[in-house]
């Protein structure tokens, strides 16, 4: 499958560590003439997966990159950690279908997957299906809107929103 996408981007992409399935993902956006700007282990500094998940999200949220590629071991506590940067909407993906349903429902802007997981094939149909599919809108935009709406509500005060009392451990249940 070749990888289709309208215009190049500048896309971030993040590891903790570097494997050939990273070297495959960076290798083929790479072929396709976008710009990839590498966070992390692909770029020779020992990360941990929060800094990877922050690196890359902070480039997708202030617009350095249009779009941001992460791994870790599970895949789990990177897109955690990215999704903590405003204006990030990461989606951990195993497949796909998966990675289509992030673009096209939930407007995602962050691909996040397993090193454990992902064979280099499923990052290709992952990659076709992410870069080929566009947002929705309609319905989603609504959904994606009120995603900004709690995002703005819960940061503004960390462990509670604005007017709400903090049990322990900072949230009430």
């Amino acid at each position: 499958m070749r990888l289709k996408v309208k215009g190049k981007m500048r896309i971030a992409v993040g590891s903790d560590e570097r494997t050939a399935l990273t070297d495959f993902v960076v290798a083929e956006l790479e072929r396709r003439g976008h710009q990839v700007t590498l966070a992390g282990a692909l770029r020779g500094i020992p990360t941990p997966w929060p800094e990877v998940g922050k690196s890359v999200g902070r480039a997708v949220a202030t617009g350095q990159a249009e779009e941001g590629v992460v791994f870790c071991w599970t895949g789990t506590g990177v897109s955690i950690a990215a999704n903590k940067v405003p204006g990030v909407r990461a989606a951990l993906c195993t497949d796909a279908a998966t990675a289509r349903g992030a673009r096209l429902w939930n407007h995602a802007n962050v691909l996040v997957m397993s090193l454990r997981l992902t064979t280099p094939g499923v990052a290709q149909e992952m990659l076709v299906a992410w870069f080929s599919t566009p947002f929705g809108g309609g319905e989603d935009a609504a959904n994606v809107a009120k995603l900004g709406e709690m995002e703005f509500r819960y940061s503004k005060r960390p462990g509670a929103a604005a007017g709400e009392k903090a049990g322990a451990g900072g949230r009430e249940f």
